[in-house]
This record gives structure tokens, sequence and C-alpha cells, in this order.
């Protein structure tokens, strides 16, 4: 009996986190490193959400607070979901946790028994099947071929379902890919949802503000009111109000759901920070005009990022709809001699060769469920970005 409990021995550390370590670690000694793992803004939080968490720790507003999320902020992302969704929740439908991870890990972690699937579309955020292997249950990947703009169709889809299936975790704008979902896609998954009515939905909306080019995000609940009480609809203040260390996320659905979520969280975490509660209540009610400022700019850095990449000998970068990412495929790197000497198998000795030999920290497909593929962030200063697509480019021109 080893002292380790099972069901931690059945996850693997977050790939993304334990890059972005490496490329800290290697820059802390002194070594020339760009880190383009991270998904995280590089603008900073505006300055009147700022104000107002100091407003509220002038104000004595330190102390615990429901463990599910302040009347105020509950109201501000009822509001959200009526103005921008067009969804409907009373305060007992919305969930507040530290961050949208911990809304997703409470959601499947109250909900999944041992044996239940999980649909999982790849390429999928890092943490999706290691929670849903936590809670015991087994995730279940269809792959949104690449071809497809790596989003998961509806015959995919319908395959995957059996009567173990208890959610499918749809992510638009996704993490990694950056591929969104338009409504009529959107539309031909939802109705063979509706013709399985066993199956929840958790729609992770996390890049929801970040799109592109006129793309009309929507939401499945949305766009089919008949999985209105089935679907979790969660989101978070991180991606689009510069917020990720501030850790609030949330989420809404049927009340049963959230109830059983709360209870969870009253044993684990309790209260999200109340200042950072009060900071996102400001989000959301307060101004937004930065957001399309941000994304203009962001647009920019995909552009470049996109061009520089297809110049590279052995790459090819799709364009993605939303998000800050880039998912380009290696596969014409995967045989090739670096310049240490390695032969490149796959995609994690493409990252870990182009990490030793140029100094730029990606994150390798697999870890993403996807090969041969690696994500890079463009949430980084543009000459940064230009300066490491560089680098990129002399990397693969030295390969052999």
């Amino acid at each position: 009996m080893g002292f380790i409990s099972d069901s931690l021995n059945r996850i693997q550390p977050s790939a993304t986190i334990a890059i972005s370590n490496k490329a800290m670690q290697l820059k802390a000694e002194g070594k020339d490193v760009i880190g383009l793992a991270a998904g995280e803004p590089d603008f900073d939080t505006p300055q009147n959400i700022k104000d107002a968490a100091i407003r509220a720790i002038q104000a004595g507003k330190t102390k615990y607070t429901p463990v599910d999320g302040i009347p105020e902020l509950k109201q501000a992302i009822i509001d959200k979901f009526r103005r921008e969704n067009n969804l409907d929740y009373k305060s007992a439908q919305v969930s507040v946790g530290s961050g949208g991870k911990q809304v997703l890990f409470n959601a499947l972690m109250a909900t999944v028994n041992p044996g239940d699937e999980v649909i999982v579309p790849s390429p999928y955020w890092v943490s999706y099947p290691d929670i849903v292997m936590l809670a015991g249950g087994t995730p279940v990947f269809v792959e949104g071929k690449a071809e497809n703009g790596f989003k998961l169709e509806a015959a995919g889809l319908e395959k995957a379902i059996t009567p173990k299936t208890k959610w499918l975790i749809l992510n638009s704008p996704s993490n990694p890919s950056g591929a969104a979902y338009s409504r009529a896609e959107l539309k031909a998954l939802t109705d063979v949802l509706l013709r399985h009515p066993h199956v929840w939905v958790l729609s992770d909306d996390m890049y929801e503000h970040l799109v592109y080019d006129g793309f009309e995000f929507t939401t499945p609940a949305q766009v089919e009111p008949g999985l209105h009480d089935r679907t979790l609809t969660m989101n978070g203040v991180s991606k689009s109000y510069c917020m990720t260390g501030w850790r609030i996320g949330y989420g809404a659905g049927p009340e049963q759901l959230i109830t059983a979520m709360a209870k969870l969280q009253s044993q684990s975490t309790s209260n999200p920070s109340s200042i950072a509660q009060w900071a996102a209540v400001e989000a959301l009610n307060g101004p937004q005009d930065f957001i399309p400022e941000n994304n203009g700019i962001f647009r920019q850095r995909r552009d470049l990022v996109v061009s520089m990449l297809n110049q590279a000998g052995g790459l090819s970068c799709a364009t993605p709809e939303g998000a800050f990412y880039v998912y380009p495929s290696c596969a014409g790197c995967i045989g090739k001699t670096a310049p240490s000497g390695n032969v490149i198998r796959n995609d994690e000795d493409f990252v870990t060769e182009l990490l030793a030999a140029e100094g730029v920290a990606a994150v390798h497909g697999a870890a993403f469920g996807m090969s041969p593929f690696f994500r890079i962030s463009y949430a980084t200063a543009t000459g940064t970005l230009e300066d490491a697509c560089g680098r990129i480019q002399r990397f693969c021109g030295n390969l052999r």
C-alpha cells in the first residue's frame, strides 16, 4: 500500500504550469528565455477594478462571506448573463469559486460517480480529464480534426454518447486551439443533446470576450433553451478583465447542482477572497470599453504569430477565431535532428529541443490530447512575440 491515495495517483500535475515554472526557473538562472506557455494576459488589471478592491479593504470588507459568493456579486453575474447571453438565473442558481478551475472541479466532483463517462473534445484544456479521473469518472475523448478547425462535430458527439455519459464539456473559444463555435455549429451539437436527455452540458466560456473578426459568441443554453435545465454555464474574470491572480470564477445552472457545489465548497476552500469578489463586482458592472481595445491588440498579435509561424519550415498554423492561443502543427519537423544531435520523435521532443536551443517555452500538443501540435500563448508584448517567432523560424531552419 502506497502512502499517496489511489485517486491522486490517477492524475498528472498540470503540464502548462510545469512548463511555465521551468521557464521561470531558467530565467532566474540568468538564461535568455521567452515564456509562451502561460495563458495569462500581459495587460494590467484596469484601474477602476483595483480601486474597487482598495475601497473594499478600507471599508473593512475583509471578513468571511457566504460560501459561494456575496449577494452583490451574484447579482452582477445574473445581470451579465441576462445582458450578454440572454440567460435568466436567480441567486440560488449562481456559484462563485476561487477561479474557474474550482467551479469546474466542484461541478464534476459533486456529480460524477465511478463508471460515469464525461465527453471531452480534444484538443482539450489540460485539467478536464484529470478532474474527471479524480472524481472517479472516465474521460471519453472525441477528436476535433484540424481540417474542421479542431471542433467537435455532431456525428462524433452522437457516436460518443452511451448510457453512462453524464457530461459533455464544451470550451469555446478553446484553450488550446482558439477555435470558437458559431451559432450554427453549436445548434448541430445541441440538436444531438436534445435526443439524449441524460447528458448534461458544462460550457466553459472563459474566453467569451476574446473573439476576433466580427465573430458572434453564443453559448449552448442560449442557442437551445431546451438545455437550460441541464447546463452549467461557466465563466470568470481572469482572461477578459486581466484578473488571473484575483482567482474569481463563476457558474450558473440548475439549483440542485449549485447547492451540491456549495456543499462541497463549504468543506474545501469555503468562500473566495472577499476583496477579489468586490473587485469582480466592479469588473462586471463597470466600464467594458477596455475589452475591445485589448482585443484589437490581441488580434494584431495573432495575425503576426500566425504569419511568422507559417514561414517556419515544417510548421503550419491555422488562424483561430478567439482566445489568445495558436495551435500549430509541427508534423513537418518530426524525424529531423535538432542542433543538440537529438532526433525529434514527437511534439514533446520538439518543444524540449526548442527550449534548449532557442530559449522559447511552448507546450507540447500531447498535453492537450492531440499530436503533433504545440500551443503558443500570444498574450505577451508584441516585440517579445516577434523575437520568439524569429527564434522558432531559426530553430526550424537548423533542423536536419
